[in-house]
């Protein structure tokens, strides 16, 4: 994204954080909604401008595992520790950057699926509909087509020498 669709957010030493785009204060579950909506967001330091990103988003972890006991598994938080040296941090990264991508190319892969088929379900419906619908539809046309004719007829007999002199006949 564009840094200019990044979403700024001012921590304070109070650790109140403020939303510089909509111009209020908000909290985590505020933070993470943004960010589950797809929003890229920068934390930074009030006064410092320090980038505090990664302190606020492990703050919107830890406090989503407070509310749901099956947050992230117990070893892989081990193993988190465990990484404390910069290759094994990376490589750690790297693995559960991946692991997140091709989550995401299988979810985006079923929701495609999904929809072939909710299409496909309805296919028979639709063509059911347009196979009694069509027939009738083209009935009201040519029954309209026809009642133009008529008038368009009736119109030009009024119009003609003979009913004309007729219509003398029938009021001298």
């Amino acid at each position: 994204m564009p840094e200019s669709e990044v979403l700024l957010i001012k921590r304070y030493p109070n650790r109140r954080l403020y939303n510089a785009s909509a111009g209020k204060y908000v909290n985590l579950a505020d933070v993470a909604a943004e960010v589950r909506q797809g929003r890229d967001i920068k934390v930074v330091d009030a006064r410092s401008g320090e980038d505090l990103t990664r302190v606020v988003l492990t703050q919107v972890i830890v406090e989503d595992a407070k509310e749901q006991p099956s947050g992230l598994p117990l070893e892989l938080l081990r193993q988190l520790i465990v990484a404390s040296d910069k290759a094994g941090r990376e490589f750690l990264m790297w693995y559960l950057s991946s692991a997140f991508d091709a989550y995401r190319k299988v979810q985006d892969t079923v929701q495609s699926r999904l929809s072939e088929v909710r299409s496909a379900a309805l296919s028979p419906l639709n063509l059911m509909k347009n196979l009694l619908a069509g027939p009738a539809s083209s009935h009201e046309a040519e029954l309209a087509q026809l009642r133009e004719r008529v008038a368009e007829l009736e119109a030009r007999l009024e119009k003609s020498p003979a009913r004309r002199k007729a219509r003398k006949r029938t009021q001298g």
